[in-house]
């Protein structure tokens, strides 16, 4: 049985690889091709105008091309009248993963780079993907960043049909203020979920996500941009212009803000150029020709004595600052303050000492150890919500949710992979019971679920497969108690098995 337990004429699922609200995805081998595909179906048919919406997606996706952008195969519908699209299948997961982690410059600017040229097709077409965010940012093979899930994307021109009833599209983290207030949309609010993005690579963390929705639309709308550390200062210029809450003071388009990308690009490879260090003016030499020579021989020493005192004095700090990063990111460790407060955390001060020295063995170490806790309070985590029988939902706050990223981190993690089989054994306990009930559908539900933790659990399989012979007999009719035979009721009367014990009650009741 497929993990997914669905069948899509001409290819051959494999499992789910997600579900999101309308929409759950499958990885899928398109039979007529031979290639993976990733198959995103509808949950359902009833929608009618959503099922129109799904349709746009696909049309949209399909008329834009570029290496950034998904690539659509197919668009058809299924027996039942549910809508799918086959798409490329990316195999190198998302942005999101990297969640908490901290980009080096070029890295991070070159994804953005890759982002933003994608983009501008998307703009040049009159769209807008009004959700861009880590989770729709996926990798290639070959690491080449791929913009994805176009479900929400919208002609500007008729942008006013969602805005007109304030109703907010998009993940709030990442929303320009003019999404957050509802207002109409064009090419810069997703510059400024792109701004964001970026802010989150240079530096770890999202200043602008808050404790609830409220909190964090109002921070896009009134939280000042903070301030680069000053070895990236550099770039503030950049983020001020991509995260300007006034949309004029934005970058116009994608396309201004690759060309600000490839002259800061250019700047940064002038600077690491090297120079010659001294240039000797020998055209004209006005010391005796008898002291010239040792006079310029002395000279050359005293640059070369001073370019090797500077070096040393510049090593010299260098090392003092590594050591400096290494105390305060060992304090933070010590302290619990592994990700938490922005630059100012274990993580963050870890990969300081990195950017200085690339091959500094102990804060390798000290970013495994951050990644350790990391993994170990995720264990906790997952643990609490089994106890709170927070199993499945909220989905980025559960026993699986916890679960996983330890998985992510350490593939092979024992108690992670444990903790899964419990949770899985924990939706059989709950399934029976709910056949107990008589409550069928809540009772697949769960084995559904089961399924989702662990796809090869053999009683959760067995329980699917056998769900609908189990209710069927479990709602077949009985039969009446007065049905029974007569010889068998009177083998259950009272001393019918015990004739001595007949004939003695018939003597004395004569």
């Amino acid at each position: 049985m497929n993990e997914g337990l669905i069948e899509i004429p001409g290819y051959s699922v494999h499992g789910r690889l997600g579900k999101g609200g309308m929409a759950e995805v499958y990885l899928a081998t398109q039979q007529s091709l031979h290639r993976k595909v990733a198959v995103k179906v509808l949950l359902s048919a009833d929608d009618e105008a959503f099922s129109q919406r799904f349709i746009k997606e696909g049309h949209i996706v399909a008329s834009l091309h570029h290496p950034s952008i998904i690539t659509i195969h197919d668009i058809d519908r299924l027996a039942d009248g549910r809508y799918y699209l086959a798409m490329e299948f990316v195999p190198g997961g998302d942005l999101a993963q990297y969640k908490g982690e901290v980009f080096e410059v070029q890295r991070a600017l070159r994804l953005v780079r890759q982002i933003a040229s994608g983009l501008a097709v998307v703009h040049d077409k009159g769209l807008v993907h009004r959700d861009i965010k880590p989770a729709n940012i996926l990798f290639r093979d070959d690491a080449t960043a791929v913009i994805t899930d176009f479900g929400v994307a919208k002609e500007v021109t008729l942008d006013h049909d969602l805005t007109q009833f304030g109703i907010a599209v998009g993940s709030p983290a990442y929303s320009s203020p003019e999404q957050a207030q509802c207002q109409p949309l064009d090419a810069r609010s997703d510059i400024y979920s792109l701004g964001v993005i970026l802010l989150e690579m240079l530096t770890g963390t999202n200043p602008y996500r808050g404790a609830n929705y409220t909190q964090t639309v109002m921070n896009h709308v009134q939280m000042d941009l903070p301030v680069l550390p000053t070895h990236l200062s550099g770039y503030q210029w950049l983020l001020e212009r991509m995260l300007a809450k006034n949309p004029d003071e934005r970058f116009a388009d994608c396309r201004v803000l690759l060309a600000s990308l490839d002259e800061l690009h250019e700047q940064d490879s002038d600077s690491t150029r090297i120079a010659p260090a001294l240039v000797l003016g020998l055209a004209r030499p006005r010391a005796p020709a008898g002291i010239r020579r040792p006079v310029l021989l002395w000279a050359l020493l005293g640059v070369l004595l001073l370019a090797g005192a500077g070096g040393a004095g510049y090593y010299g700090y260098q090392q003092m600052q590594i050591a400096d990063y290494l105390a305060q990111a060992e304090q933070r460790l010590g302290e619990g303050k592994l990700l938490e407060p922005p630059q100012d955390n274990a993580d963050f001060f870890f990969r300081q000492a990195l950017l200085l020295d690339q091959h500094n063995v102990q804060a390798l170490d000290g970013l495994n150890r951050v990644l350790q806790a990391r993994i170990n309070g995720y264990l906790q985590l997952a643990e609490q919500r089994i106890g709170e029988e927070r199993l499945w939902l909220p989905e980025d706050d559960s026993a699986v949710f916890y679960f996983r990223q330890v998985l992510a981190w350490e593939p092979d993690n024992l108690l992670a992979l444990a903790g899964m089989n419990r949770v899985a054994q924990r939706f059989i306990e709950l399934s029976e019971q709910a056949y107990t009930r008589r409550e069928y559908s809540l009772a697949l539900e769960y084995i559904k679920q089961g399924l989702e933790v662990e796809p090869v659990n053999e009683i959760l399989l067995k329980r699917y497969d056998d769900h609908e012979r189990r209710v069927r007999v479990a709602q077949a009719p009985r039969a009446p108690a007065g049905t029974r035979s007569t010889g068998n009721a009177a083998a259950r009367e009272p001393g019918a098995q015990n004739p001595i014990k007949r004939l003695w009650n018939n003597i004395f009741n004569d």
